[in-house]
């Protein structure tokens, strides 16, 4: 019997850990990365429509192939854990039905018993027939505690089929379940594939222009590092001046409220993918050349507005040949930092608010009208913004 709560208790807690929170994540995560493949077809489709290729265009399509290897990921992953729970599933239905054939058997021998129990020598008989009458108390007792146990066996009995049946339930829809996924799996797959192909076709395409590849590399090369040195240069001056000047109360709540938040903070845009990771990163279509980022960049379709990711200061704002206007936001000891900006809606001393609109992100009729922000965070030196910002 008490085998059977276990059985119980655990299929109870699995099922619960399984469908209130893992397999809910798993089927939430999927549901997100498919709205984010939409957002990113359409970016793909403006493309098309002008019949562009280019490096932004070869890094939005990588975006959707991870995005879409991340969609298989989780449909393999949920199909590992149902198939983990048919597994237990399959053992507990087994046991529990072992149990229910020990527990009707021994209930059919104790009705047996009882019965010829009172055929012989009835309750009545046996409570009379005591020596005095706390005796005959007590076998009353005895009695009362006799048909309580039976009853409850009896009890068990229901409670062990009626678990069995909603097991095989749920057995059977974990599998119908895993039929699906394996179904949608494929399709998934073959979408993957037929955008690999794609992907190669456009790098096969801009192979064949290497030369002004490398002049483009050159001139962005030239540019990312002009950003880099009036940043430090900017960063520079600012910390002379805290130098000599002591850091308020209000400046330090806020860098503490800023690290604090770390991976949680807002996208400085509503919407968009990231086309270009912090670090070193190889050339989308040169393999002999990498790119040193101190920042990400975020492409999204059409006008798009630039967000302060947190609350704080405007401490520079100054425009570099190639990437339009640079806008700096003090947070404390951090800056958040957002390049490629026009129609600047602050000025330098203006202290803004979390998602408060600093400008427009330049929008590139040169590709497709999409708009790409180059956004980084320091504390002086640079970090992976993607670390800060929350995950989508």
């Amino acid at each position: 019997m008490t085998r059977i709560f276990l059985i119980i208790i655990l299929l109870s807690c699995f099922f619960t850990c399984l469908d209130g929170q893992t397999k809910e994540d798993l089927e939430e995560q999927r549901k997100k990365t498919l709205a984010e493949i939409t957002y990113v077809d359409n970016l793909l489709k403006a493309t098309e429509k002008e019949k562009t290729q280019s490096l932004n265009a070869i890094k939005i399509i990588g975006n959707k192939l991870s995005l879409r290897e991340s969609v298989i990921g989780g449909m393999q992953k949920e199909i590992a854990l149902l198939t983990v729970r048919i597994g237990l599933n399959t053992i507990a239905i087994e046991m529990m039905e072992n149990d229910l054939v020990e527990l009707r058997k021994d209930y059919a021998r104790a009705v047996i018993n009882s019965y010829r129990s009172k055929k012989g020598n009835p309750e009545i008989v046996y409570i009379l027939s005591a020596r005095d009458f706390n005796q005959g108390y007590k076998r009353i007792k005895y009695l009362q505690q006799v048909t309580k146990f039976r009853r409850r066996e009896a009890e068990i009995i229901m409670e062990l089929k009626e678990q069995i049946e909603k097991s095989k339930e749920r057995l059977q829809a974990d599998l119908n379940r895993i039929s699906d996924l394996k179904s949608n799996e494929e399709q998934q797959k073959s979408l993957l594939q037929g955008e690999q192909e794609k992907k190669q076709k456009m790098v096969r395409s801009l192979s064949n222009k290497e030369k002004q590849l490398r002049k483009e590399f050159e001139e962005k090369k030239k540019i990312a590092e002009k950003i880099e040195k009036e940043i430090a240069k900017i960063l520079e001056e600012e910390r002379r001046r805290a130098a000599r000047t002591e850091i308020t109360p209000e400046q330090r709540l806020i860098g503490e409220n800023f690290a604090e938040n770390k991976g949680r903070l807002p996208w400085p845009v509503e919407k968009g993918i990231i086309t270009s990771h912090y670090g070193v990163q190889q050339h989308p279509v040169l393999k002999n050349l990498t790119e040193k980022n101190i920042g990400i960049e975020i492409t999204s379709s059409g006008k798009t507005v630039a967000r302060s990711v947190f609350n704080g200061e405007v401490t520079a704002i100054v425009a570099i040949s190639g990437a339009n206007i640079t806008v700096i936001i003090s947070h404390g000891k951090f800056r958040s930092v957002y390049a490629n900006i026009v129609n600047v809606k602050v000025k330098q001393g203006d202290k803004v608010i979390t998602k408060q609109v600093i400008g427009d992100v330049y929008a590139d009729s040169g590709d497709s009208n999409n708009s790409i922000l180059k956004f980084m965070i320091c504390d002086p030196a640079f970090q992976d913004p993607e670390l800060w910002i929350s995950k989508k």
